[in-house]
């Protein structure tokens, strides 16, 4: 399968796309996550694509739930990854010879506990945590490291001096596949992303949620955004974790005279977390 992604080669949502659909596929790497839905969207340029939807730590990245709103993808399924960040120069190197560290400004954020150990090094923004292990590869940067994951050591060819040297250890993504045409909901499906509006009166949402609740099933994330075009209205994506996709019906069947525009954007298979 030929599956696009954010970012480089050797990225995170690389390892990410290899947990869900396998080490055998190839990527199509896109520079921003517009990108990814535009070539997915067109159907005849990747099969499929996986991208970030939310961080453990950072939160949610909002601005892809609205890709997803708008695009008419679907969702047909999910995957946790953690995240571990490592120091890698080029073999023979040593963290006495590192002047500077490279790589994307989360990544040198999360790994401040072990980086204000050694003062004298400089940290340089980059693009991209992988982008950064290929430039120290490439230009054979003998003073210079990458904070970056193992994948990429493992393409460019880099020693990992200083492994795990992130600070929090429970730093998980939360990736999302996406499709242009959407699949059947397998038999073991126990989880669907859902969009809605409510109207603005009071507690119009609080009786959405109670349906939802009094059917069983457990809303593992609601995120509210704004209606443009209406002032103090606002949509909803909802993640609903269920045990029988009986009772998942039943509750779009009791919230749909209670909403507006509900869409339910896929129904899939809770996700594995990864290391």
């Amino acid at each position: 399968m030929h599956i696009a992604i954010q970012g480089f080669e050797g990225s995170f949502h690389q390892v990410a796309a290899r947990n869900y659909f396998g080490k055998q596929i190839s990527i199509e790497a896109c520079s921003s996550f517009s990108e990814l839905v535009r070539k997915v969207k067109q159907g005849n340029v990747v099969d499929a694509g996986l991208m970030a939807i939310e961080n453990s730590i950072a939160g949610s990245i909002l601005p892809n739930y609205s890709l997803l709103k708008n695009s008419g993808l679907h969702i047909v399924g999910e995957v946790y990854l953690q995240i571990n960040q490592h120091l890698m120069v080029l073999p023979g190197q040593t963290i006495d010879d590192v002047k500077e560290v490279h790589s994307h400004p989360m990544a040198l954020l999360q790994c401040t506990d072990f980086l204000e150990k050694y003062p004298h090094i400089k940290l340089v923004e980059t693009e991209d945590t992988a982008l950064s292990a290929k430039h120290v590869r490439q230009k054979k940067l003998k003073a210079t490291a990458a904070i970056a994951g193992k994948l990429a050591a493992e393409i460019f060819e880099l020693d990992i001096i200083a492994p795990n040297i992130h600070t929090a250890k429970n730093n998980y993504t939360r990736f999302l596949a996406i499709s242009k045409d959407g699949v059947e909901a397998p038999a073991d499906a126990n989880k669907s992303s859902v969009y809605f509006q409510t109207s603005h009166e009071r507690g119009s949402l609080a009786k959405v949620l109670a349906r939802v609740a009094a059917e069983g099933i457990n809303l593992s994330k609601i995120q509210s955004f704004p209606i443009p075009a209406k002032e103090w209205n606002y949509y909803f994506h909802a993640d609903m974790e269920f045990d029988s996709l009986e009772h998942f019906n039943q509750a779009l069947k009791e919230i749909t005279p209670l909403t507006e525009h509900l869409k339910v954007l896929g129904i899939y298979k809770k996700g594995n977390t990864h290391a």
